[in-house]
């Protein structure tokens, strides 16, 4: 795709004997959304890993702003899961943003007034002056994670990476953090790779869905990927969606058991040994019966 962000082609993702996924093509570009959503163990954070630099690719090619991946590449801003900071932690709020220039050097931060209106222009922009100074793990969740989101940004990223950034949060504090990352999209053009496993709270603002289920994947809009052919098909047993109010549900026909508004069949994975290990592309899969 030109103009493209982020390109793999071709490209396959092993951990000792195990494939995660294999030919994968996709092209993320500029300004887009892309949601990642799958089980767990198939892949999605280490799609990140790869685009960090981190992991290397069995086979095929990876590009992030036109160049191979390398580590500490700060082009790249991005945004973990939200794990709770020791109470007694030393650091403050702004220290935290801080790291997003100087993190990765060794000796005294970085000084000076430019640092620190760009420390100040960060925090302003996601809504956390007022508990900059704060010590961080007296902070919420949410507000721990307006501070990553920060950080990740203070570099003006070419790409935004999100492994799970909602995680543990509340409702509206999901809503926050997605809208922060969302406007810094459209006012940058910045494409974002949002790794979840809850579609709904993102749903408005995504453009296309990674769908990975165990070395198999398949890519496009919600509306393409969220359908019980679809996911029955990526799945290998019987997988009915239902879209209510706008809203994703996704029941196992086989187990009979909903998963929560938002969630998907990710509970599958304990029961169901994945057929086959073909890529599912663009088109609609078969869907299977027992």
């Amino acid at each position: 795709m030109s103009g493209a962000r982020v390109e793999l082609e071709a490209a396959t993702v092993r951990l000792g004997a195990r494939t995660l996924w294999s030919d994968l093509d996709l092209a993320v570009a500029e300004g887009e959304f892309l949601a990642v959503l799958g089980p767990n163990g198939t892949g999605k954070t280490t799609l990140l890993k790869v685009l960090l630099g981190l992991v290397p690719l069995a086979t095929g090619r990876v590009r992030v702003n036109g160049a191979p991946p390398r580590r500490g590449n700060h082009e790249l801003g991005y945004v973990p899961q939200q794990q709770a900071f020791e109470r007694s932690l030393p650091i403050r709020g702004r220290d935290l943003v801080r790291f997003g220039l100087d993190g990765h050097r060794w000796g005294l931060p970085l000084q000076g007034r430019a640092t620190q209106r760009r420390v100040d222009d960060a925090l302003d922009a996601v809504g956390a002056t007022r508990y900059a100074e704060a010590p961080i793990g007296m902070l919420s969740g949410g507000e721990q994670q307006r501070l990553r989101i920060a950080q990740a940004l203070l570099g003006h990223p070419a790409v935004l990476l999100c492994d799970e950034p909602l995680l543990a949060l509340v409702l509206a504090s999901q809503r926050a953090v997605t809208r922060l990352i969302d406007e810094r999209r459209r006012a940058a053009g910045t494409p974002v790779v949002f790794v979840t496993h809850e579609i709904n709270p993102i749903l408005p603002y995504v453009d296309r869905i990674l769908y990975l289920v165990h070395g198999r994947w398949a890519v496009g809009t919600p509306d393409e990927i969220l359908t019980s052919e679809r996911l029955s098909d990526l799945y290998g047993i019987e997988v009915d969606v239902v879209k209510v109010r706008g809203r994703y549900l996704v029941v196992s026909a086989e187990e009979e058991m909903p998963t929560e508004p938002g969630g998907h069949a990710h509970h599958h994975e304990a029961h169901h040994r994945e057929r086959g290990g073909r890529p599912v592309r663009g088109r609609p899969g078969r869907r299977r019966g027992r």
